[in-house]
């Protein structure tokens, strides 16, 4: 009976990981990079094989450059994110990428594409996981402050005017921005300009509140039961 009862349980076991792999590649694939073509090129870096040098020296320098940015916004990193890295499309698609540039993956991990392959997506998503990795089970902020707060760290030019400029918004929120990831998700596909309103909304934020401690401070605050709008 007992072994009927252990074949009958591993049996659900191969179904429901099969179940995963096939509903969510992304997440199969960021717990088994190797059943995905993906090989380790260095300690939580995976990307496709066959690269050439070059390919494997532009990997290298992104990574190396968005972990300083993230270190260098955040003071030591309590986030060590697993990098899928894809510099062909078909490896993206097979890792379950679609059109984005790059994902982070239940704030655990990040997947980047061919297109973003480069400093400010990869510290974009690396945000998101260092951030959540501060905050307590239970403590949230509203999505246009998580991604307006990744545009900040990533330092992205699209959404932001350099740092001489002081005032570095390129569009003011002129109303209410995104709270929810459903919201967001709506908004942005909408509205191009959503990162940008939410990117000011917190570089503005940050002005005011001596950056980086201020960030903090909110942190603390969040995971002792502060709400966010308070």
């Amino acid at each position: 009976m007992w072994a009927r009862i252990a074949a009958a349980l591993a049996t659900l076991l191969v179904a429901a990981v099969a179940g995963v792999a096939v509903a969510y590649p992304s997440v199969a694939a960021t717990t088994c990079p190797g059943c995905y073509g993906l090989t380790e090129l260095e300690p939580g870096v995976y990307a496709e094989k066959g690269l050439s040098g070059e390919q494997r020296e532009q990997i290298h320098r992104t990574v190396a450059a968005a972990r300083d940015r993230i270190e260098g916004f955040y003071g030591t990193p309590l986030s060590s994110p697993r990098l899928l890295v894809c510099v062909t499309d078909a490896c993206y698609a097979r890792i379950g990428g679609k059109k984005e540039r790059g994902i982070a993956i239940l704030n655990r991990s990040v997947m980047l594409s061919p297109r973003g392959l480069d400093t400010v997506i990869a510290s974009h998503e690396m945000s998101h996981v260092e951030l959540h990795a501060r905050l307590a089970s239970g403590a949230e902020v509203p999505q246009w402050f998580d991604e307006g707060l990744a545009v900040v760290v990533s330092d992205d030019p699209r959404y932001l005017r350099p740092e001489a400029a002081g005032d570095r918004c390129t569009t003011p929120p002129t109303g209410p921005l995104p709270v929810t990831l459903e919201q967001w998700l709506a908004a942005a596909g909408k509205d191009a300009t959503t990162y940008a309103k939410s990117a000011c909304q917190v570089h503005r934020w940050l002005r005011s509140h001596d950056g980086r401690q201020g960030l903090l401070s909110l942190i603390t605050r969040l995971n002792a039961g502060g709400s966010f709008t308070s």
